[in-house]
C-alpha cells in the first residue's frame, strides 16, 4: 500500500470497508478516561480534573494525555514522573475501562447495519491494544471489528500513517476501496498522510474539524450511500 495520494473528497465514492477511530467517534469514553486520570492524580496528592477539561487532551494516547495536562496544570513533568504518571493511569483503567462509557446516539444499530450492508469494519485508535480489545467486548462489538489495534500494537501510531495502513493490510484491503471516519484533527491528518477518504462525525470533536460538506457525517448510517449496495428504506 502507499501513502502518497492526496484524500479525495468525491462525495460519490463506494467502498467495501471502513475503519474507525474509537475514542469520540463510536464510543464516549471521557468518563472514564478521566476517572481513570482522576485516580492517579488522587494518590499523587494532585487536583482532580473536571471530565471536560480532560477530554480536551484525548486523541494522542496516554503519554501526550498525561504530559500535555501535566504541563498546561504545572505539574512535573519530567520523563520519570510521566512514565509513572502513563503506568498508573493504564492501571486503573484497566481494572474499569467501562464503568461510565457510553455509545453516542444510534452508533451501536448503525454499525449493525453497516455491516449487514456488507460493509467491512476495522478500528485504528491512539488508545492502548488490551485496553481497546477489552472495550469492544465489555461493549459487544468485539464481533463487528475485523481488526481493531491500539497505539501500542504497531510500530508508530496516529498521526502517522502506518497505524491506519497497518488495519488496512491487517484487513486484507485493497487501494481506493475503504476510508477512514473519525473525529479530531489528528484523525483528519492521518487519513490525509495514509492518502485515504476521510469522514467526519458530528460528536466528539467532530464539530471543530474543518471538512467539505461531503465528508460531514449526520450519523454513521450515511455511509449507507457509499456502500457496496445501497440500503433498502427501513432496513
Amino acid at each position: 500500500m502507499t501513502a502518497e495520494r492526496p484524500a479525495p473528497l468525491d462525495g460519490g465514492a463506494t467502498y467495501s470497508a471502513l475503519i474507525f477511530d474509537l475514542d469520540g467517534t463510536l464510543i464516549n469514553s471521557a468518563p472514564d478516561i478521566a476517572a481513570s486520570v482522576n485516580r492517579y492524580f488522587a494518590a499523587q496528592g494532585w487536583p482532580q480534573l473536571e471530565t471536560d477539561y480532560v477530554e480536551g487532551f484525548i486523541g494522542n494516547g496516554p503519554r501526550r494525555l498525561l504530559l500535555d495536562m501535566m504541563l498546561d496544570l504545572g505539574l512535573p513533568s519530567d520523563d520519570e514522573t510521566v512514565a509513572a504518571a502513563v503506568d498508573g493511569y493504564i492501571r486503573h483503567y484497566t481494572e474499569r475501562p467501562a464503568d461510565l462509557t457510553r455509545f453516542y446516539d444510534h452508533v451501536r444499530e448503525d454499525l449493525v447495519a453497516l455491516r449487514a450492508a456488507g460493509f467491512r469494519l476495522g478500528i485504528c485508535t491512539n488508545k492502548p491494544h488490551a485496553l481497546t480489545q477489552s472495550i469492544l467486548a465489555i461493549l459487544g462489538l468485539d464481533t463487528l471489528f475485523d481488526v481493531a489495534l491500539g497505539a501500542d500494537a504497531v510500530p508508530a501510531c496516529k498521526p502517522d500513517p502506518r497505524h491506519l495502513i497497518a488495519v488496512a493490510e491487517a484487513m486484507g484491503l485493497e487501494d481506493g476501496s475503504w476510508a477512514y471516519v473519525g473525529d479530531t484533527g489528528v484523525d483528519q491528518r492521518t487519513a490525509a498522510a495514509a492518502g485515504v477518504p476521510f469522514f467526519v462525525v458530528p460528536w466528539g470533536g467532530g464539530a471543530l474539524v474543518g471538512v467539505s460538506a461531503s465528508q460531514r457525517l449526520t450519523r454513521l448510517r450515511d455511509l449507507m450511500q457509499h456502500g457496496p449496495r445501497i440500503a433498502a428504506a427501513g432496513e
